[in-house]
């Protein structure tokens, strides 16, 4: 007769709850519906759901989160890099405390060589069928800001290769949960055909109808709660896995929930309420502007260069979505207008490579320009603003009083994103470069407040 095996899955959410209360409706017919046909069904986050950009997971350093996914019936989940380095290491260390459902990370150690108690390497699945599915959990390699927050991190691919011959003989089929991203999935698919079924995230990727890889099915749901994602299982009478399939549900195509918005809402109240707590009074207010100088932006690149005891620093202007009205200030009104999920960084560079640097911060495309990613939640990129820098032309910059030396080396403090991507190349490339974890940017233009 056999046997079907449903998994529903979520990626991503990046704490973007305005799909939760039909995320939560959907998963709970679904599952009902396959009680009711007796067929089982596993509910699966495979991790970013919690982003400190939102007041509920910034206010309680996403335990709301965790009590969300308890709510919806989750079992298994695996964590993604803004669970893994963007909360302190008492704060993830403690994140699935109250869990309902199983942490699985394969990759994620104690600085001993331990592993958290929270977090499993894999975990198998027994079907009442007696069907035995390994699920394994592994998160991207960001090996130094691991160690910066006290963790250790291990090579994700030689950890899952480790538990796949471990799992030779115990199980009847194996499923990746894997916060490692598209192009990672596909290598793990085209090397390691024992796994059957690879539950992708952090590249946000959306595959309707999954994508094979030899014989491995890759899916990936997206981000932010607009898909859940359904993968179909089925075996025969002796637990042997015969074909495997998957699709999407939009959730703005499901029924609508009553009260959706009002609950939606109230999430964001209870996270407002708990960071009232005051951090300054202003006697005049601290205005924003993303295309001219404007002196919270100014506040925020000076405090920047301080806080790294560098020789220089700037930012972008689009950093702050807004200024500072008069009057008491608290910690909502700082995380409301500077909330990227953003840690300073200091890189050491040659007098030549920051007149580089420079030139390009120059140019006239950053302004308008809309940025996604690299911790970056705001709108768009806005003005270069400097710290300690003066460019009078191309040819003639000055480190405070002095000229730009091309041979001497510069400290220059900047938001860590423009160590990613395709920002500035220079400082990509460079090796000397210290990340501040776990301090936001938010965070040091609070303590500079402090003394408004």
């Amino acid at each position: 007769m056999g046997e079907t095996l449903h998994l529903y899955y979520i990626n991503d959410l990046h704490s973007h709850f305005e799909h939760w209360p039909r995320i939560q409706q959907f998963i709970h017919k679904r599952k009902a519906h396959h009680e009711d046909v007796s067929e089982e069904s596993i509910i699966l986050d495979i991790g970013d759901n919690a982003d400190r950009f939102h007041p509920y997971t910034e206010a309680l350093l996403g335990k709301g989160n965790v009590q969300l996914l308890n709510e919806l019936g989750c079992d298994y989940a695996t964590i993604g890099n803004n669970e893994g380095i963007t909360f302190p290491f008492e704060a993830l260390d403690s994140l699935y405390d109250e869990a309902q459902f199983e942490v699985l990370v394969a990759n994620l150690f104690y600085q001993n060589g331990k592993r958290p108690s929270w977090a499993l390497p894999y975990s198998i699945h027994l079907t009442k069928q007696g069907t035995r599915i390994a699920l394994i959990g592994a998160t991207a390699y960001f090996r130094l800001f691991y160690e910066k927050l006290g963790w250790r991190i291990t090579e994700p691919y030689e950890e899952i290769s480790r538990i796949v011959n471990d799992l030779d003989g115990k199980c009847d089929g194996i499923v990746l949960l894997s916060h490692l991203g598209l192009e990672f999935d596909e290598r793990v698919a085209a090397t390691i055909p024992e796994i059957s079924l690879i539950l992708g995230a952090h590249t946000h990727h959306i595959l309707h109808n999954g994508k094979v890889v030899e014989e491995t099915l890759l899916c990936g749901a997206g981000k932010g709660g607009t898909y859940v994602g359904h993968a179909e299982l089925q075996m025969d009478d002796l637990h042997q896995l015969t074909s495997v399939s998957t699709r999407l549900y939009d959730m703005n195509q499901q029924q609508s929930v009553e009260g959706e918005k009002e609950y939606v809402h109230s999430l964001h109240e209870i996270g407002k309420e708990q960071m009232m707590n005051e951090i300054c009074c202003l006697q005049e207010p601290l205005e924003v502007d993303w295309f001219n100088d404007s002196p919270l932006v100014q506040i925020l690149c000076d405090s920047l260069r301080a806080w790294c005891e560098a020789d220089c620093a700037f930012v972008n202007a689009g950093l702050l979505i807004d200024g500072l009205d008069r009057g008491v200030v608290t910690a909502y009104d700082i995380h409301k207008i500077c909330p990227h999920p953003i840690n300073p960084c200091l890189v050491e560079v040659s007098g030549r490579e920051l007149k580089e640097i420079l030139t390009q911060s120059m140019d006239e495309k950053w302004p308008h320009m809309q940025v996604k990613g690299f911790g970056f939640r705001g709108n768009i990129f806005g003005i270069i603003v400097y710290s300690n820098i003066k460019i009078m032309s191309k040819h003639e910059m000055f480190i405070g009083d002095e000229p730009l030396y091309p041979e001497k080396m510069y400290k220059l403090a900047l938001p860590d994103m423009f160590t990613f991507g395709y920002f500035f190349p220079s400082i990509t490339r460079s090796e000397k470069k210290q990340y501040y974890l776990p301090e936001f940017l938010r965070d040091i233009l609070a303590q500079k407040l402090l003394t408004y």
